[in-house]
């Protein structure tokens, strides 16, 4: 039995998300509908509604008649994006410090074991764009937040974190030090399981805030 459109669509937003996350389509590029229809083997109508959705997401940019473009790269974007991200997070982890109960230890304990492994494998090979570390990192931080008992609050989290992946990329080029990355998510964890949420709160700013103060260096406070 041929695949249905929806299956389609959905196979099509897979493509299309993994390749601009990884720079495979790179920020500000022209998405023509005939070059991912033979680039991914799925019909036009899947792809358009794809490129539709993603757009929606922000990942990708509708320019009126003209079809299509990979949302380009910026630091004002980075800043929007780290501003919702801080509203949204720090909420999320009040809920989840008031509301968490052993099985969110645990797990933020599990996922940051997990990371750690990894990191102690690969050394100063690790970083963002294997699968494998890209889910452990995700986890990590699902997990942090996890507990806060708001299914749409939990999507929209992920959304921007996946908004934030492009500009993360470019941060972990800058980590050699394996050590330093896994100590900072060490003191993050720390922090929260102590369950006051003022110092739980100020080091999950500063740690959302990295990405942008690494990336965009020298351009002063957003």
């Amino acid at each position: 039995m041929a695949p249905s459109q929806d299956t389609l669509t959905d196979k099509a937003i897979a493509a299309l998300q993994r390749d601009i996350l990884a720079g495979e389509l790179p920020p500000g590029g022209r998405l023509g509908v005939v070059g991912l229809v033979k680039r991914y083997g799925i019909g036009a109508t899947p792809i358009r509604e794809a490129l539709s959705r993603l757009a929606s997401r922000d990942l990708i940019i509708a320019i009126g008649q003209r079809g299509f473009r990979v949302a380009p790269l910026d630091r004002d974007d980075l800043a929007d994006i780290t501003r919702i991200r801080v509203v949204l997070e720090t909420e999320a982890l009040r809920r989840s410090i008031e509301e968490g109960g052993d099985a969110w230890e645990a797990a933020i304990l599990s996922s940051l074991h997990q990371l750690r492994r990894y990191v102690a494998r690969h050394g100063s090979a690790f970083g963002e764009g294997t699968e494998e570390f890209d889910r452990l990192h995700k986890t990590f931080h699902s997990d942090l937040i996890g507990s806060g008992g708001s299914a749409r609050l939990g999507q929209a989290i992920v959304g921007l974190y996946d908004q934030a992946y492009r500009y993360r990329r470019i941060m972990m080029k800058q980590f050699t030090d394996p050590d330093h990355f896994i100590a900072a998510h060490e003191r993050l964890a720390e922090k929260v399981l102590e369950r006051q949420f003022e110092p739980a709160c100020a080091e999950l700013v500063r740690h959302i805030h990295s990405t942008l103060k690494y990336v965009y260096p020298d351009t002063g406070p957003s």
